[in-house]
């Protein structure tokens, strides 16, 4: 059984979701999600499952990158969103977001796409939702993980610190209504998946407004460049 996994968190994440996971929905979803594990291929695997909240404790969040959910081919997902482990190939919504990232501020485009180097930093890489079926996305859409991630946004919006939340896709913008825009700083896209990017990702500047916001509230920037896989290791 995967329901302990909260409580075995070991930053501030495991004592503020301590009673999240004794909530009657979160021991459902937990049933569920053992329930698609048992029977079909799921992913990231399941000790993967909260690498978010793992790399990023919630005391040292700057900036949260909100996607819908994890990729669905093998081999592919993690529990960061958008990342994927080196020595696989880019995902297209990560290909995008590279290119915007190289027009946004001038990186030079990475040759993976493992991003721990900005979870490391305070960018929290969250899906709406947690889990996926292989080769069916969004076929955990209402499983009950929408209820969870609800709950850390709530979490996150009643920090002192404000936070920037970059909300790409319709799943991800659905969460602006928990997030007060008077405190926090909230950036609306389309995903950047080729299906939609060019309905406004491009040249929304996500990564430049990100550090303006940052600096302009006393806190370092973030250090977009990913670094070659020879310094990442």
């Amino acid at each position: 059984m995967y329901t302990s996994a909260i409580a075995e968190l070991k930053n501030d994440w495991g004592l503020l979701l301590r009673e999240e996971r004794e909530k009657p929905y979160y021991k459902e979803l937990m049933e569920r999600v053992d329930d698609q594990y048992r029977k079909n291929a799921v992913y990231p695997p399941r000790e993967a499952i909260y690498s978010a909240l793992e790399l990023t404790p919630y005391e040292k969040v700057k900036v949260v990158i909100l996607g819908q959910d994890p990729y669905h081919g093998s081999g592919q997902a993690h529990g960061l969103s958008f990342s994927v482990l080196h020595g696989v190939k880019l995902p297209p919504s990560l290909k995008n977001i590279y290119k915007e990232l190289q027009e946004d501020i001038g990186c030079p485009v990475p040759a993976h796409g493992f991003l721990e180097h900005w979870a490391r930093q305070g960018v929290l890489l969250l899906n709406s939702v947690l889990t996926v079926r292989e080769g069916m996305p969004n076929s955990h859409r209402k499983l009950g993980w929408e209820t969870f991630t609800d709950s850390v946004i709530s979490l996150l919006n009643e920090r002192q610190q404000p936070i920037a939340f970059v909300l790409w896709g319709k799943h991800a913008q659905d969460k602006g209504r928990r997030i007060d825009q008077s405190r926090h700083f909230v950036l609306n896209s389309v995903h950047p998946s080729p299906l939609s990017a060019y309905g406004g990702f491009w040249g929304s500047k996500p990564f430049s407004q990100c550090n303006v916001f940052l600096r302009s509230n006393g806190m370092e920037e973030i250090d977009w460049r990913i670094p070659d896989i020879e310094k990442d290791v």
